[in-house]
């Protein structure tokens, strides 16, 4: 299947047969090469397991990035609590809520005084509770909100939107409620 020209070129001795092949030959790699070849079935089949296969990973890498963060906070604020945590001391019962139960710390009237006033916080440690400054407690705040039981400065930071609030600010408690 050759041009004129090249038959032409062949009879005057211009070039030789394989010149004329190679040249063939390189034009049929040339056309055979623009037109892209259609995956098969398998291969589609190939490339999507593969895309689950990421996807799945990546979910997994990324929960276990939650529970490493998550781990990493635990520990950040029971080192908090420990190196910041007040010595508690007096006779004193200090009752709070804490879920659906009363419970209580003893303290003395200088530590009852600053709980009051929002100064101290009581966070849960391990089965107990402790004492915290505001700073540290703060710290613990951000890192995790639930450990803190009791905050009287926090409420006093909230926005008091609530009507309830409005209604209650007519009744003065007396300072030394101790319930």
């Amino acid at each position: 299947m050759r041009n004129p020209l090249q038959e032409q070129l062949l009879k005057a001795g211009l070039v030789k047969k394989n010149q004329v092949a190679q040249v063939v030959r390189e034009q049929a790699k040339k056309h055979q090469g623009k037109a892209p070849v259609a995956p098969s079935a398998e291969e589609l089949e190939a490339r999507r397991l593969q895309a689950e296969k990421a996807e799945r990973d990546r979910t997994i890498a990324a929960q276990r990035n939650a529970q490493a963060r998550a781990h990493e906070a635990r520990a950040q604020v029971q080192q908090l609590v420990e190196v910041h945590k007040v010595k508690r001391e007096g006779e004193i019962a200090y009752r709070f809520a804490d879920g659906d139960k009363i419970r209580d710390v003893l303290v003395n009237a200088a530590l009852r005084a600053q709980l009051a006033d929002g100064t101290l916080v009581i966070v849960r440690h391990g089965e107990g509770y402790e004492l915290l400054p505001r700073v540290a407690a703060d710290k613990v705040y951000e890192r995790d909100a639930t450990r803190i039981v009791l905050d009287h400065g926090r409420a006093d930071r909230a926005d008091g939107n609530d009507p309830d609030d409005a209604y209650y600010k007519q009744f003065e408690v007396p300072d030394d409620l101790i319930w």
